[in-house]
């Protein structure tokens, strides 16, 4: 049978599964859907986080809400290409969606209304950021176009009026997105909407109020699994995507920066090819009116345009105080005047050690220089005569900054496009581990911690099983296996406890009937008591449960102090079993020898009960009743007997059952007297309270007349 609830829970948990696929499914095609029409249209309107918002609101899970953005982001960039560089911002819409549905509710119209501005102003910010941090002003010509327009209006700066115009439109995007879903929250109903969120869990869904009990639970953990798991996930997968992009960045630099350096010297050596050597000394000397110099201009200016990477192309002649300037192309900045023929510069401090070299006539490495004109590559390749000597060098510089920046872009790109995709493993990594384990034996936990303080309470232990049975946990692993061994155990630990007690009750009602019979006996031969045992027994209640009722006595009170001392009230004159007949029935009063003999039937039944005593082994009720029996007779001002204790020191059981017993024999007939009226047996009774009994028992016992008469009514005829 257990089986079959299993499997039918199985099934339905897999149609719970679909149903939730299908949904993320139809978020994606909705958000893909839209932002195509709106491409199409030219409009900088995309609502490609309708979806994802709808999705999240309604599983209310983050890894359902941020698949569905990271695979709309995915999707788009096939038809815009942008699109993949905002899958992270999409995802933190996810987790803000789950965040907010987590707390409060969509149907909470103000609530919902601060929510939509909230996700507007910070779609706004990033959105501004990524834009000018990567595309600069050419993400989106209508926007840009609204934001110099506006700026122009309103001579805002430019980042601020671009921050102001996203907003609007987000803000529209949004606002329509949480109207949807609000919308959708009212008019299909919870159990509908309660039922896609059930298809994530692999046991029965948790309430909120449930979960909160299980989050406040966790904090008396000082480590707890779920934090210690997500910690292992987020560290490792932050270490592995920082080692494979610093990894891939570095490769990609230096293969970029080698790529940049094989060209510049390609393009050197081309140039150094167009040089006739034995007209630079002319060219230094006359410039440009010498023959054949613009045409070798023009050349090199064609060659250094065909090389796009190479920044600067100059011919320079190297001579002991600096480099004597043959050809420097109009290649630098708007604004920088290039240096005329025969102009000699001074060597950069990089140049140093590699000057002799070049005076030799010698091929150099390429030196890196970072001075006024830029962080620079250069290499230099020499020209060489018929004779293969050295005449000048053709010098190609590689902007290093330009590269650096081309990196910095191109390491955001890779870091937005690489966060989406982070975000949806941590995410799937979390889902897994939560619903296959952290929730699961969080539950388990929880229910067993309840199950273990129920202690001997017999109707919490059954309610504890069901709850622990109604987890339904279905893992289909050795979380699955650890449930059904706990359902058994404590399936079987309940059904023990019953057992047992059934059994004590069993024992407990054998014991009450030996105390009764044993009473009996004692009192079969007290000829005048008429129900005494039973009269006081019922005194005995009354008069704990009226203290413990006060808060009298709070630390010695306790449910099994009541329990034994009612219990044990009939046993309080088990000593007068030791009396003989003459003395415990005569009908006159008795001598001073005779009332020696009448006050040992405490030590008596003191000694009777400490022997059943020892015969027992561990705590029971019997030393209740050998306090009662031996101390019923001390008096609180200590001249009672058999020790004459005093106050406190006399066991409360003893002076409890010392305002029963006296009440009892004012207010009942005996051989030697008749019964005391009612009203004269309760003086008697207040004028002892502080000198003969306890002033709180006898309080309460005032204080419950009515019972106390109910009891006299029930077993005497003469009230």
């Amino acid at each position: 049978m257990l089986k079959h609830s299993v499997d039918n829970s199985a099934h339905k948990s897999v149609g719970l599964r679909f149903q939730t696929f299908y949904l993320i499914v139809l978020g994606v095609t909705v958000n893909v859907l839209l932002s195509y029409l709106m491409y199409r249209r030219g409009l900088p309107l995309f609502f490609s986080s309708i979806g994802t918002i709808t999705v999240s609101a309604v599983t209310g899970t983050l890894f359902s809400g941020i698949l569905t953005a990271v695979v709309t982001n995915v999707v788009c960039s096939f038809f815009y290409e942008p699109s993949i560089y905002f899958a992270i911002l999409n995802a933190c819409f996810a987790i803000a969606t789950v965040w907010y549905v987590s707390r409060y509710s969509f149907k909470k119209i103000g609530k919902t209304v601060l929510f939509a501005l909230f996700l507007s102003v910070f779609s706004a910010l990033v959105l501004s950021v990524i834009q000018l941090g990567i595309f600069g002003e050419s993400l989106d010509s209508l926007i840009s176009q609204n934001v110099r327009t506006f700026s122009a209006a309103t001579n805002f700066p430019y980042f601020l009026s671009l921050i102001f115009v996203n907003f609007l439109v987000q803000f529209l995007e949004k606002g329509f997105s949480c109207l949807l879903v609000t919308v959708l929250f009212y008019i299909v109903p919870d159990s509908k909407l309660n039922s896609f969120a059930a298809g994530v869990w692999k046991q029965r869904p948790l309430t909120k109020k449930e979960m909160k009990q299980i989050n406040s639970w966790r904090h008396d953990i000082k480590h707890s699994m779920r934090n210690r798991t997500t910690q292992v996930i987020v560290v490792s997968s932050v270490m592995i995507v920082v080692v494979m992009s610093w990894t891939g960045l570095s490769l990609f630099f230096n293969a970029s920066r080698e790529n940049s350096m094989q060209k510049a010297r390609t393009v050197a050596k081309v140039a150094s090819e167009i040089i006739d050597t034995e007209m630079v000394d002319d060219y230094i000397k006359y410039g440009r009116e010498v023959r054949g110099y613009k045409e070798t201009e023009e050349l090199l200016y064609k060659i250094w345009l065909s090389a796009g990477d190479v920044t600067y192309l100059y011919v320079l002649k190297p001579e002991e105080n600096g480099g004597r300037f043959i050809f420097d192309l109009n290649t630098s900045e708007e604004g920088v005047i290039p240096y005329y023929p025969g102009e000699l510069v001074a060597y950069e401090d990089a140049f140093e050690p590699y000057i002799q070299d070049l005076l030799d006539g010698k091929e150099v490495p390429e030196i890196e220089t970072n001075d006024v004109w830029g962080w620079m590559l250069t290499v230099y390749y020499p020209v060489r005569d018929e004779s293969g000597k050295t005449v000048c060098y053709v010098g190609a510089d590689v902007s290093l900054e330009y590269m650096t920046s081309y990196m910095q872009r191109f390491i955001l790109k890779v870091l937005l496009t690489m966060g989406g995709f982070f975000i949806v493993i941590i995410a799937y990594a979390l889902w897994k581990t939560s619903v296959y384990t952290t929730y699961p034996i969080s539950s388990m936990t929880a229910c067993i911690e309840l199950f273990a303080q129920s202690g001997e309470d017999q109707e919490k232990l059954d309610e504890n099983v069901k709850t622990i049975r109604s987890l339904d946990i279905h893992t289909e692993d050795e979380v699955e296996k650890l449930y059904r061994a706990i359902c058994k155990m404590t399936l079987n630990q309940a059904e023990q406890m019953r057992d047992i007690r059934h059994l004590s009750d069993s024992t407990a009602k054998m014991q009450e009937g030996l105390i009764i019979t044993m009473a009996d006996m004692v009192e079969s031969r007290d000829s005048d008591t008429g129900a005494h045992v039973q009269k006081t027994a019922a005194y005995v209640k009354i008069i704990v449960e009226g203290l413990k009722k006060k808060g009298y006595y709070a630390q010695k009170i306790t449910p099994k102090f009541m329990s034994d001392v009612v219990r044990s009230a009939p046993l309080h004159d088990v000593g007068k079993i030791n009396i003989p007949d003459g003395v415990l029935n005569k009908p006159g009063k008795l001598t001073d020898e005779e009332f020696a003999i009448m006050k040992t039937h405490t030590t008596a039944g003191k000694k009777i009960l400490e022997n059943a005593i020892s015969s027992v082994q561990g705590e029971n009720y019997l030393k209740e009743a050998r306090n009662m029996a031996a101390y019923h007779h001390e008096r609180w001002d200590g001249k009672g007997y058999p020790e004459g204790l005093h106050g406190e020191v006399i066991p409360l059981s003893a002076r409890i059952m010392a305002v029963a017993d006296v009440f009892d024999a004012l207010a009942s007939p005996r051989v030697y007297k008749p019964a005391f009226p009612l009203e004269k047996a309760l003086a008697i009774l207040q004028e002892g309270a502080g000198t003969q009994f306890d002033a709180k028992c006898v309080e309460v016992f005032m204080e419950a007349l009515p019972e106390v008469k109910m009891v006299l009514k029930k077993y005497s005829s003469s009230v």
